[in-house]
């Protein structure tokens, strides 16, 4: 027996979504589904309660909503559970559409949702470019995530990947001698996360960056005392404000940031609870 969480959520009484849920498990063998029942959804605070149940109870998400914004909403919050989510109406109402030569009256067409997107992540990519290194501090309430760490700990290339999935993404360089700007300490939106490496793997990072420019591979910048105290550095501000700690030393870009990724989810289901 297989068991399976569908999660059903509406804009009205449901009985449709309700129907087309029973009809389609109908069509397997052994299957218990545990159905969660969400109508009347019409407010992004409901909606918002009703994904802390789905993150507790990850499954398959469908839903009639006709509200853009709250469907966006929805879809985005998906997205970032890695949770398969189908709207359920949209197949039969995209061929009514191509038959009819028109838009549906309560939701946009496809192309539009994807332009959407599109552009969001664009926005996002352009917010990570500009604000990479420590630049643009100014404007770090507006990121999703801020990676520290000190220099050759991934930074950047980890803020490229998030920005191309979506996340508005600052990062900053940390320096013994030059502490970060006190905006820091006092962001309210954004995710913070620490990124840390062993000493043995940054001094050789940073040694082939070193060689790549033609510059001497034995300075102060892989000295084994100095990497050693630039990391201890870091460490005590991770702790004593309480950021998320990711180790890049065995991990991939993608790795991390899926780490990331999980770390903010959790991030923004607290902000939901708290609020």
């Amino acid at each position: 027996m297989s068991r399976i969480h569908l999660h059903l959520l509406s804009d009205s009484t449901g009985e449709t979504l309700e129907n087309i849920a029973k009809a389609a498990i109908g069509l397997f063998e052994n299957v218990e589904a545990i159905r969660h029942f969400w109508p009347m959804v019409r407010s992004e605070v409901h909606l918002d309660r009703i994904m802390q149940e789905i993150a507790a109870n990850p499954g398959l998400v469908l839903f009639t909503l006709t509200n853009h914004v709250l469907r966006r909403r929805l879809e985005t919050r998906c997205r970032a559970l890695g949770l398969p989510h189908v709207a359920a109406l949209d197949s039969v109402a995209d061929a009514l559409s191509n038959i009819l030569g028109q838009e549906t009256r309560t939701r946009p067409g496809r192309k539009h949702i994807l332009d959407e997107a599109y552009f969001a992540r664009i926005e996002a990519i352009q917010f990570t470019i500009a604000h990479d290194d420590g630049v643009g501090h100014e404007n770090w309430e507006e990121a999703d995530i801020v990676l520290a760490g000190v220099s050759r700990a991934s930074k950047t290339p980890t803020s490229i990947y998030l920005a191309n999935r979506g996340y508005k993404t600052a990062n900053i360089p940390l320096v013994p001698e030059s502490p970060p700007p006190r905006s820091l300490y006092s962001l309210k939106h954004p995710m913070i996360v620490g990124l840390t490496v062993s000493p043995d793997r940054l001094i050789q990072i940073r040694r082939n960056r070193l060689l790549s420019l033609n510059q001497a591979p034995e300075t102060a910048y892989v000295d084994n005392e100095k990497v050693q105290e630039e990391l201890a550095f870091a460490r005590r501000m991770f702790a004593d404000n309480g950021w998320p700690v990711i180790d890049m030393t065995r991990r991939s870009i993608e790795e991390a940031a899926a780490a990331i990724i999980n770390l903010f989810n959790d991030h923004v289901l607290g902000e939901g609870a708290a609020s």
